[in-house]
């Protein structure tokens, strides 16, 4: 049997050898600390249940050993063997979080001279409070970690909803999606963020960002609602000034498309048919193309799937682009008798 030295201290302290935790330490605090880092220290929620109650027997201003017996602790942690208190204790032991001070008999208990001097033996939770402000860290940090990656997983989950808002058959959000079901580390969760921005980028090189208008407050909602009122007016009016072009002259300049028909398009309903086949293969959604159908009318919608394909290369993601120029911020200034022109002169054109 081991012995260790002891030392005499007064009154209320622990004869072992070992540092008092300090008044202002709180025991359970270090305990939580412990306990939400016990992964890193190889500890289970066993070992946890187990240092709890140990830590129940210590009273205020009596030291840090607990001098209960193994059949009270396990009384107190819940009815496990003996056997299983040793392996924790061991566990703990080697860990670095706990010291035996044995009695010359293996027994624990404490023993008061007349002077108010005592000596203790048993288990010291001194090395638990040594390491009180590394536990802290190490927890804060783990918290700090945590916090982070939900943050980050939001904002991942944020660019994921307007990707889907405005390219429905992208394959990217199912595909992070299905990244997302794992646990990922934060590290991994930034790789995925950058990459939907990287992707969200790319979709603003064809959207434009609404601008925001600055108006003022201190006059109420009137001159807020004239505002309104001459933008929808000038709106109003850059669509009734745009013109649909003629039929010959959207199917001889956009031969691009035309050359995927196999019969020839006499009418704006055969021209529809073709523009409604050709959307999905440019990856737009059949439902964006009957909304925007819906709201701009079947020429104009026509006309920009004939006008994007002519366009090619130049435009990088033809579902933004669609949404941009049929539901967007641009589809007052779409003209495609304007577009036609420039690409029968040209043979290319900026939309």
């Amino acid at each position: 049997m081991a012995f260790t030295k002891l030392s005499i201290k007064s009154t209320g302290t622990s004869l072992a050898t070992g540092t008092t935790p300090p008044p202002e330490t709180d025991i359970w605090a270090v305990f939580r600390a412990l306990r939400d880092s016990r992964t890193l220290f190889g500890l289970r929620p066993g070992h946890v249940q187990t240092l709890q109650a140990m830590l129940s027997f210590l009273k205020p201003g009596h030291g840090e050993i607990v001098f209960a017996s193994n059949h009270e602790i396990c009384r107190r942690v819940g009815g496990i063997d003996e056997r299983t208190l040793r392996r924790h204790i061991d566990r703990f032991v080697g860990a670095g979080f706990l010291r035996r001070h044995d009695s010359p008999n293996g027994k624990r208990y404490r023993v008061r001279s007349s002077k108010g001097h005592c000596i203790s033996y048993g288990l010291s939770l001194a090395p638990l409070f040594e390491r009180a402000s590394e536990l802290l860290a190490v927890a804060q940090e783990l918290e700090n970690t945590r916090r982070d990656r939900i943050f980050v997983r939001k904002q991942i989950l944020t660019r994921l909803a307007q990707l889907e808002e405005f390219d429905p058959d992208s394959a990217f959000p199912s595909d992070v999606r299905r990244t997302l079901r794992r646990k990922l580390t934060l590290a991994e969760y930034r790789v995925l963020l950058a990459q939907a921005d990287a992707e969200h980028l790319l979709l603003s090189t064809a959207v434009d960002a609404p601008e925001s208008i600055e108006l003022p407050a201190n006059d109420g909602q009137t001159v807020r609602h004239h505002s309104k009122s001459i933008k929808e007016q000038k709106d109003l009016e850059s669509r009734r000034s745009i013109k649909i072009p003629e039929l010959q002259t959207l199917t001889s300049v956009c031969n691009q498309a035309t050359s995927f028909a196999s019969d020839s398009l006499e009418s704006w309903h055969d021209v529809e048919n073709h523009a409604r086949t050709l959307a999905p293969m440019m990856g737009i959604h059949s439902s964006t193309f009957e909304n925007a159908r819906n709201a701009v009318g079947t020429e104009k919608v026509s006309c920009a799937i004939f006008i994007m394909l002519q366009l090619g290369s130049k435009i990088r993601n033809f579902g933004a682009y669609f949404h941009s120029i049929t539901l967007g911020r641009r589809e007052p200034h779409f003209d495609p008798t304007t577009l036609l022109q420039r690409l029968s002169r040209s043979g290319s054109a900026i939309v």
